[in-house]
């Protein structure tokens, strides 16, 4: 598969450059002053990042169609027009001028877990077996994998083609069911959905670790660890027998959610 390449002398030219240049070809912005205006004051004015189509329909009243057009308007003039943060922040990347700082910090990895309805489901207790499963699904692959998260993700999508998300850091980082079901159980609470037709739930555990880098916080409260231990003992019958041999007691009292948990993970 053929890819563009787009270089130039900030982030914010580079991807304009990138997303004008064709499959297999790149495009060179040279770091000078002269080679930026040549490249950015034809291009219409929405090309340039964070120009929506509110801000653009505005300019447009305003004769100002071209980066060119925009560059040549004092910046006081566009923070009337647009307030003082968005006009001057336009003011700036139309002359070319980019702070947007790179990161070189990798992207955390994640894992993601998804149980898609046969039809749209308004039980709330339906959508709690659901993420329990989730939970049940991203634990074992947490443990088998050796990793733990620091934060969980939930993702419901509606029948309307609209979805909701939540996201909470864990108090500790964890690769537990009990405990990644019950975060996930209150990001779900949070929602105060009503009769919701759902179509879809995603959970993921987000920001992967090496479980060596596991701590966890001493208690006099033991009432957890009667569910860790059963995990452990199921972790071993898992390896042994197969991943479906065992799950929680709670998925069984119907059937265990069909072909709707997606075992991939999304790791960058």
């Amino acid at each position: 598969m053929s890819s563009a390449a787009g270089a130039a002398p900030s982030r914010m030219l580079a991807a304009m450059a990138c997303a004008l240049t064709g499959p297999g070809r790149r495009l060179v912005i040279e770091d000078s002053p002269a080679a930026v205006r040549a490249f950015l004051r034809p291009r219409p004015v929405r090309e340039l990042p964070g120009v929506g189509a509110r801000a653009a329909a505005t300019l447009s009243d305003y004769g100002l169609h071209t980066v060119g057009d925009v560059a040549d308007v004092p910046q006081l003039t566009l923070q009337r027009l647009l307030g003082a943060r968005p006009g001057r922040t336009l003011h700036e990347r139309a002359h070319g001028h980019d702070t947007t700082a790179v990161d070189p910090t990798p992207t955390p990895a994640r894992m993601s877990s998804e149980h898609r309805f046969d039809r749209d489901e308004l039980d709330p207790a339906q959508h709690r077996r659901a993420l329990l499963a989730l939970a049940d699904d991203l634990g074992t692959r947490l443990r088998a994998s050796d990793q733990i998260a620091a934060g969980v993700t939930l993702t419901v999508r509606y029948a309307d083609a609209s979805s909701t998300r939540r996201s909470r850091t864990l108090p500790e980082p964890t690769q537990h069911t009990v405990l990644l079901a019950r975060t996930a159980y209150t990001l779900y609470d949070s929602l105060n959905l009503q009769r919701a037709r759902v179509r879809g739930i995603t959970l993921r555990a987000d920001a992967l670790r090496s479980d060596d880098r596991a701590t966890r916080q001493l208690t006099l409260d033991s009432s957890d660890d009667k569910p860790l231990a059963i995990e452990a003992v199921a972790n071993r019958a898992r390896a042994r027998y197969g991943s479906n041999l065992l799950y929680p007691g709670a998925l069984a009292v119907t059937r265990r959610p069909p072909t709707g948990v997606d075992g991939s993970s999304d790791r960058r």
